[in-house]
């Protein structure tokens, strides 16, 4: 569980209010360290986090509610952030080591090739060298910063893909509240705490910025 100076910590955040203010909770503590930095105590402090964001969800003011659900969608999207971080160097990390098994494996069958042949003394490529067999169809074709590289291009276009939908959902939204007006015979007077079709507008525009 978080400690008292922990719940402190975020409720000082929370005070803080504002877009700057969420802006600058999500920027300290778990949600600005480096994911191979995080201990099991940053792991509670954002389980906490989260947990009191979904349980202000229900007690929020409408008028509030936006900011509030857009704050929690940048919380979960830095950590799913920092999740595929984790998991793109693991896989990394894996395809080394299986590269390094599949050259032993090779190295040590054509050793056992040499001595069963008799010319284990006539073949010697050197040190940090090794034999390819280039009509082996499992033999390796990329290297481990190749891989890199795919992975970083990878993750670079769902970026892109991502905020290009958001910024579709955000524009279907406006578009079809305008046409809701356009198309209404008359037009309702909006009610006391609930926001126009143009201050909804402004409120997704808000929700995409974040």
């Amino acid at each position: 569980r978080r400690g008292g100076g922990g719940r402190r910590e975020e409720e000082e955040e929370e005070e803080g209010g504002g877009g700057g203010g969420s802006n600058h909770s999500a920027s300290e503590g778990p949600f600005g360290k480096s994911p191979f930095h995080l201990t099991a105590e940053d792991v509670y402090d954002i389980s906490y986090i989260l947990g009191r964001e979904l349980h202000t969800l229900g007690t929020e003011p409408q008028a509030e509610m936006p900011a509030r659900v857009a704050r929690l969608q940048f919380k979960v999207v830095s950590i799913l952030e920092m999740l595929e971080t984790l998991v793109s160097e693991s896989h990394l990390a894996m395809e080394a080591l299986k590269l390094e098994r599949d050259s032993l494996k090779r190295e040590l069958e054509d050793l056992r090739q040499q001595v069963t042949s008799g010319t284990a003394g006539e073949v010697n490529p050197g040190p940090n060298k090794m034999i390819v067999d280039l009509t082996d169809v499992n033999r390796p074709r990329f290297t481990l910063q190749e891989l890199k590289d795919v992975l970083q291009e990878r993750n670079h276009l769902k970026a892109q893909l991502l905020f290009a939908q958001e910024e579709l959902e955000c524009y279907k939204s406006g578009y079809i509240s305008q046409k809701q007006e356009k198309d209404s015979p008359t037009q309702r007077e909006p009610t006391l705490g609930t926001p126009s079709g143009s201050a909804q507008l402004k409120e997704s525009k808000t929700i995409k910025q974040w």
